[in-house]
């Protein structure tokens, strides 16, 4: 980003993308982004600003929206060969529009280090002594933000607003959701392909790809394909590799480039994801927000350029000329 980063985050704050309520088809609204289906079969997601952590949406980030759609249409385009996703085009720093699909009743979340601290977490369930986790045997004498013996996946039900994901295992959840067991191994192959691709691209660019979840859908011709984001600092936890062994050797938490900041800075305050959320001030904000952005620039090997421009009119505008083409 050209011109100095803290200035212009702090400049994003008075225009934050919250809410939108265009008239594209039916709407349905996420913990972050805004969905519309249109009537010829394409699904448009509006990435707003809204940050949600222990399933609670906790208010904006500066530029979050744009920062999240920059490097998740990255990430679509690096793994198309890996796994078919639904991605049609981008036609504004905030909108991706899609394939509409059926999505499956599960995120497939990949761990590969011993950490978290929301309660579906594995850092907590380990702590309170407990030694299975989604079915997976853990060993004893590990320590936070220890590197798993190898990654393992950790399927979660998709909590409706308000509620808690439920952390199972794959009997589980195929009790749970219903879902074919099918569906759900062919998705969670996917997962771990794109996992270890994830880790590697990472690893080159001198970061950790600790954890991260993925969502799957099925094609109107019944294909299972990867949706809504892939690899962003919402949806995964990533960690510099240079500093990690000798934080990790002092018993020091990661130097982390994700949302475990914001999580992080209310938990100090107390909460966990019940009562009243705690006023988030404009400097964790615009300090959450510089953590993205270099998350999104050391992974895409670019320069983030953002639009500071009004952004609801400059949505419609974009998406309304796409939509038309």
């Amino acid at each position: 980003m050209l011109g100095d980063v803290n200035q212009i985050l702090t400049k994003a704050l008075s225009h934050p993308l919250q809410h939108t309520d265009f008239s594209w088809g039916r709407r349905y609204e996420g913990k972050v982004r805004d969905n519309y289906t249109t009537a010829d079969g394409r699904r448009v997601l509006v990435v707003t600003d809204r940050i949600s952590a222990f399933d609670r949406i906790l208010g904006t980030l500066p530029l979050k929206g744009q920062l999240l759609n920059s490097v998740a249409a990255f990430w679509f385009e690096e793994t198309r060969k890996i796994a078919p996703n639904h991605v049609l085009g981008v036609p504004d720093p905030n909108v991706l529009v899609a394939k509409e699909c059926q999505p499956l009743p599960v995120e497939m979340v990949v761990r590969s280090y011993l950490t978290g601290t929301t309660s579906t977490s594995i850092w907590v369930h380990y702590a309170r002594g407990e030694r299975s986790f989604c079915g997976h045997a853990l060993p004893e004498g590990l320590r936070e933000h220890e590197r798993l013996p190898e990654p393992i996946l950790t399927p979660s039900t998709k909590a409706a607003h308000g509620d808690h994901d439920i952390s199972a295992s794959r009997e589980e959840i195929l009790k749970l959701s219903g879902m074919s067991a099918a569906d759900f191994d062919k998705a969670g192959e996917l997962a771990m392909a794109l996992f270890r691709h994830g880790q590697a691209l990472c690893a080159d660019r001198g970061l950790i790809l600790v954890d991260t979840k993925y969502e799957f859908g099925k094609t109107p011709e019944g294909e299972i394909v990867l949706i809504d984001e892939i690899h962003t600092p919402d949806s995964s936890r990533f960690w510099y590799l240079e500093s990690y062994a000798s934080r990790f050797a002092r018993g020091e938490a990661p130097e982390g480039l994700d949302k475990e900041y914001v999580r992080r800075f209310l938990a100090d305050q107390g909460f966990r994801g019940d009562g009243p959320i705690p006023e988030i001030p404009d400097e964790v904000k615009v300090e959450a927000s510089r953590r993205y952005l270099t998350a999104v620039e050391r992974i895409t090997g670019q320069s983030f350029e953002p639009d500071l421009s009004e952004p609801l009119s400059r949505i419609q505008k974009n998406v309304d000329r796409y939509l038309s083409a």
